[in-house]
């Protein structure tokens, strides 16, 4: 049963970048899953004038978030960019970049950003998950690549308790965020029960229990998983 909170995860006035990352940054890994138990190995075709992406013959819509140039190292953001994808497919850039200017997040409302490939990687996450979408991917395009927001009910969800536990495992690990702020997020987002305490805190899966322990600065100690018995 999904809980209901009185204080939703959302982005507020004075969250960094990095803050920001770290509320949503696991749910989005979480559905890139989903996206990936679906295309599995499959190279995606992007049609501009259809408006989607095709593994095969399975055909997603798309939003283009931006897209990125070796060559330069930069970043371009598809809300900049109306003159080349027309303004039906740049909606959800839009959304970010109001959110942006809303909360002063110059990652969001500047038109180009020097970055790498795996920063792109990171806005099209934190895209995605804001947003309320189901995942992204990424398109080469001779010398740019071109991140695509994907919504589609095609895309079926993995709730597994192991996948929750693995998710925030491999997000705390690899991405400089906060732990504390990841684990909370991650958990009311997914709909489930955080129940913070000095030293750890526990997600309520249902029955089951996720256990993560925190040290005083807020790094992760241990990640105890305690399963439903049947």
């Amino acid at each position: 049963m999904k809980a209901k909170f009185e204080k939703p995860v959302q982005i507020e006035e004075g969250d960094s970048f990095k803050v920001v990352l770290s509320k949503y940054g696991a749910l989005a890994l979480d559905k890139q899953e989903n996206l990936s138990d679906l295309i599995q190995d499959t190279v995606g075709e992007l049609d501009i004038e259809k408006e989607i992406i095709s593994f095969d013959d399975i055909e997603l819509p798309v939003q283009i978030l931006g897209f990125y140039t070796e060559e330069h190292k930069q970043w371009a953001w598809a809300w900049d960019n109306e003159d080349i994808f027309g303004g039906n497919l740049i909606k959800s850039a839009i959304q970010m970049k109001a959110i942006g200017e809303e909360f002063d997040i110059p990652e969001f409302k500047s038109p180009m950003l020097n970055a790498n490939f795996d920063d792109c990687h990171t806005l099209a996450m934190m895209s995605i998950a804001i947003l309320g979408m189901d995942g992204y991917y990424a398109v080469s395009e001779g010398d740019i690549d071109i991140f695509v927001a994907i919504e589609s009910d095609l895309i079926e969800e993995n709730n597994s308790v192991q996948k929750f536990r693995n998710i925030f495992a491999t997000f705390q690990r690899n991405f400089k965020i906060y732990p504390k702020i990841a684990f909370e997020s991650y958990t009311k987002l997914k709909g489930y029960i955080h129940k913070p305490h000095d030293d750890f805190a526990v997600a309520k899966l249902g029955e089951s229990r996720i256990i993560v322990g925190f040290t005083e600065r807020g790094n992760v100690t241990h990640i105890q998983m305690l399963l439903e018995e049947d």
